[in-house]
């Protein structure tokens, strides 16, 4: 994989870094930035992920926000050996050769293309809770609830995926921090005012959802691949450490505070998207919806585009270039089509991205670059060790988990 092609990942995947001309980010805009980086879909999991856990499994979430602030600070103290180092790509290729920056490339776009298939399995489920009855017939084809939204959608995304320039998306894609503290108080508002209450007891402990929880949270930090040009953005980046503080903070507070509600409100009933519990005739429960499906089709085409222009790139076409980026593009969105519809397990799908792809690309991977790197201290050693043998063990058992859930539901 190329650099410049790495450098899309990124930036476009994310959002426009917000920088006062030719004086870098200030502290508090890059914790804006950083905030943005962490607010995902993976909001409205955090409740289901909770209730296979069980309550004392919160303090897992917390344990894990501060096992990936921790391997981003390992990832900035990797960028201040060099100022060649520029990206996370870059960190691989210093710590490991073109080898290690290949293997760190493979799952970056991985987990953007798995990205891409939540986005879309979100969409069809609750366009399908809003809309029970849908229905399109092509002559003897009859395509019903989900899989009529999931088409649908793709076919509203795929002209935002053949544009070069993403600008405009990004901005909007910046509304990911308001849609999370939108849906945050509207999940609230249908607990305290619409009746349904907070009277859940759920249970202290669960072993056997214990790994899917811990891997489902994973995906909500998954913010690494973003982390080193954050940090290059900075005005001051020896502020980057202070800035994952109160990114993480403020983040887990939200994480934390939608998990309590929602266990609260509907215990083991709970569905793999808390939308999807949320009684339909309220106008908060519409709000909370509607919020959560605005995100996914505005960042679509930014998780998207870095891998179609890497595969542009590789290809040695000019004059039929242009025709063949529409292919691309448009190929790229009817495969994650196709795994949307036939795996339609938002739930067990996140779980297998923050199992395999969350916990390499956000814990794994940057204690290996930093132990290549660096020179660390025998306490320091054997603290990276232990998050080692912690997050290999989850992602071995998680994604063996997912993927017998998976073909087990298939």
């Amino acid at each position: 994989m190329e650099s410049h092609s790495m450098e899309k990942i990124e930036t476009q995947n994310q959002i426009p870094q917000i920088m006062e001309p030719s004086k870098g980010t200030s502290f508090f805009r890059t914790c804006f930035n950083g905030i943005n980086a962490l607010s995902g879909i993976g909001i409205i999991s955090v409740p289901y992920a909770l209730s296979q856990g069980g309550w004392l499994c919160l303090m897992l979430l917390f344990l894990v926000a501060i096992i990936c602030c921790y391997t981003g600070i390992l990832l900035q103290k990797c960028m201040s050996v060099s100022p060649s180092i520029k990206t996370y790509s870059d960190i691989g290729e210093f710590a490991f050769g073109n080898k290690g920056r290949i293997l760190i490339s493979i799952f970056l776009y991985l987990e953007l293309y798995f990205v891409a298939i939540e986005f879309l399995i979100l969409e069809g489920d609750n366009l399908q809770k809003l809309f029970p009855n849908a229905k399109i017939h092509f002559g003897c084809v009859k395509i019903v609830g989900r899989e009529v939204f999931v088409l649908l959608v793709a076919i509203i995304i795929l002209p935002t995926t053949w544009l070069k320039s993403l600008g405009l998306l990004a901005y909007v894609s910046i509304g990911g921090v308001l849609a999370s503290i939108v849906l945050v108080f509207s999940i609230f508002w249908v607990g305290a005012i619409d009746g349904i209450g907070f009277e859940e007891k759920g249970v202290i402990w669960r072993w056997d959802g214990l790994i899917s929880a811990i891997s489902m949270y994973t995906f909500c930090y998954c913010g690494h691949a973003v982390f080193p040009t954050i940090c290059n953005s900075m005005k001051d980046r020896s502020q980057f450490p202070k800035v994952l503080f109160v990114c993480f903070i403020l983040s887990s507070i939200t994480y934390g505070s939608m998990a309590t509600m929602g266990y609260l409100m509907y215990g083991k009933n709970l569905m793999s998207q808390i939308t999807l519990n949320l009684p339909t005739g309220k106008i908060s429960s519409k709000i909370a919806i509607y919020t959560t499906l605005v995100n996914p089709i505005t960042k679509y085409a930014l998780v998207v585009s870095p891998i179609a222009t890497t595969i542009e790139d590789k290809l040695p076409l000019r004059k039929s270039k242009f025709i063949v980026s529409y292919f691309i593009r448009t190929f790229l969105i009817i495969s994650t089509v196709i795994v949307a519809l036939t795996v339609p397990f938002f739930g067990y799908v996140m779980t297998f991205t923050g199992a395999l792809l969350g916990i390499i690309v956000s814990i794994l991977l940057p204690c290996l670059c930093y132990l290549k790197i660096k020179k660390p201290s025998y306490l320091e050693v054997v603290f990276i060790g232990l998050i080692l043998v912690f997050g290999s063990s989850i992602a071995i058992s998680g994604t063996y988990t997912s993927l017998k859930n998976i073909i087990s539901h298939v």
